[in-house]
């Protein structure tokens, strides 16, 4: 499998796609510009079957339905955030002035814990990443050896938590309990900014020094 990195919407936040030999592919956090991301999965020949969010702020959400409508696929939520969609109070679009309100329609798949999910042929680890936002999950896919993070853990950085619903230390106990126990190769799939590795984030990322 590979997989892609496409920096998307107001805030560029990097929406993936994991793609088969085939061209089957899961997208991940389609955060916006949903024009530019559709087209670039018709150039590729790509068939998305879901989409997995990691969690449910505005700027992960923005280009959701246009993509589950253009292919007929069922979004991925944890039912900590299942309402989010629909309230831009709650998915935090209202906090930016002069930015359209985002809004999508419910999830059709609700995540209920930690759980392997199969889709396709995809097959992955769901863990609960609590911290940024009450519902984060972070999607661990260990024949691949890569974790989708969202925006719990960033390269030498962790992820906001003064927003609603944000708790420091739930996301530093997140990050030590759920990704730090991965595998030192994974690859860190960040929902902002570069990629990098559970190896480099013990090693140098500075607000894990107390873990």
């Amino acid at each position: 499998m590979t997989w892609t990195q496409l920096p998307l919407g107001p805030i560029q936040t990097n929406a993936y796609i994991l793609k088969n030999s085939k061209g089957d592919a899961l997208i991940f956090d389609p955060g916006g510009d949903a024009d530019t991301l559709l087209q670039w999965l018709q150039d590729k020949q790509i068939t998305p079957l879901a989409i997995l969010l990691t969690h449910a702020h505005f700027d992960h959400i923005g280009a959701v339905d246009a993509v589950r409508d253009a292919y007929s696929i069922p979004v991925y939520l944890h039912k900590n955030e299942e309402n989010w969609l629909e309230d831009p109070e709650l998915n935090r679009s209202t906090a930016f002035l002069g930015r359209t309100k985002v809004t999508a329609r419910p999830a059709e798949q609700i995540l209920h814990g930690e759980q392997s999910l199969h889709i396709g042929s995809f097959s992955c680890s769901v863990l609960e990443t609590p911290g940024h936002s009450p519902g984060s999950v972070s999607f661990y896919f260990e024949n691949e050896g890569i974790v989708f993070s969202g925006d719990a853990l960033f390269a030498s950085s962790i992820g906001r938590t003064d927003l609603p619903g944000g708790n420091h230390q739930q996301l530093l106990e997140s990050i030590h309990s759920k990704l730090m126990d991965l595998p030192e190769e994974t690859i860190v799939a960040c929902g902002h900014g570069p990629t990098t590795t559970i190896l480099r984030e013990m090693d140098s990322n500075p607000f894990l020094n107390a873990l």
